[in-house]
């Protein structure tokens, strides 16, 4: 790949990750990127789909069409392939040729059923436990060469940072998510002792232990019995809000 051509893919891998609401749209994105990158130089229709390894489990996340996915999980239910192999080795797995080949039997059965004759997994480290494979489907025997495997790994390593830094997005959105809920929950916790404080003419302390109480007797999260307490005075649900 030129220089100018990576320039050009890792600016398109960036307009993604910015217009991507989320790490399962820029996933999305990712996949048809990839897929039309290797369908320009191998000048056939290659297919892609993103498979995502957590805890050694993997699982089909996203795909250029839905028939990449679909082709991504002829080998979630076999269990084996390039891609998975990929995933766990951490290096490319080339199936060239689902004819003459004899690593995946059935694996490569199904996939000369649905008119896939060569597949190759190309692995994403991209962290914090979690590993992703982009798994290209061709229509013929043969077809991902010496140049089009060393492409397709070079577009791998563009978007494993890419991918890197969309997870740690994803994660901190999560964490700043986590922490509106705990502050809006302990809003209406200080709010409901309040209230209770001034009913029963007793201490923060005293409030906590009342509402910790309700909570156990209920079975009910500490935020629902002081929502609930504070829904009874306003007659209407309470909102939190925090700018």
């Amino acid at each position: 790949m030129t220089e100018a051509n990576e320039d050009s893919a890792v600016l398109q891998l960036q307009d993604i990750l910015i217009g991507a609401d989320n790490v399962d749209g820029f996933l999305e994105g990712l996949a048809g990127f990839a897929a039309s990158t290797l369908t320009g130089m191998a000048g056939t229709a290659v297919e892609c789909a993103i498979t995502l390894k957590r805890r050694r489990q993997t699982s089909t996340v996203a795909g250029s069409s839905p028939r990449a996915v679909e082709l991504d999980h002829i080998e979630q239910r076999v269990g084996d392939g390039p891609c998975i192999r990929a995933l766990f080795t951490m290096a490319p797995e080339l199936l060239n040729d689902v004819r003459t080949d004899d690593r995946w039997p059935e694996y490569q059965k199904q996939l000369a059923e649905h008119g896939v004759y060569s597949s190759l997994g190309v692995p994403l480290d991209i962290g914090d436990g979690a590993s992703a494979a982009l798994n290209f489907f061709g229509p013929t025997p043969g077809l991902f060469t010496s140049e089009l495997f060393d492409r397709a790994v070079e577009f791998g390593d563009l978007a494993s940072r890419t991918l890197h830094l969309s997870v740690r997005i994803g994660a901190a959105q999560a964490r700043a998510q986590n922490l509106e809920a705990a502050m809006q929950s302990r809003t209406a916790i200080d709010v409901a002792c309040g209230v209770i404080m001034a009913q029963n003419r007793c201490s923060q302390k005293e409030a906590m232990e009342i509402l910790t109480k309700v909570s156990s007797n209920r079975n009910q999260k500490l935020r629902d019995v002081a929502m609930e307490l504070l829904g009874r005075l306003t007659g209407s649900a309470v909102e939190t809000h925090f700018e």
